[in-house]
């Protein structure tokens, strides 16, 4: 189990954190406009 606690010490919970919500945030704008467009609503 040493090297699974190493492992998970390792890991920077807080750097995956920040690029999982820019990933969101990038995601968010062209999902609106797609929503829009499949709604067939005014932009």
């Amino acid at each position: 189990m040493d090297f699974l606690s190493g492992l998970a010490g390792n890991i920077n919970f807080e750097a995956i954190a920040q690029l999982t919500f820019v990933a969101l945030i990038m995601l968010a704008g062209p999902a609106v406009i797609f929503l829009l467009a499949a709604g067939k609503g005014d932009l």
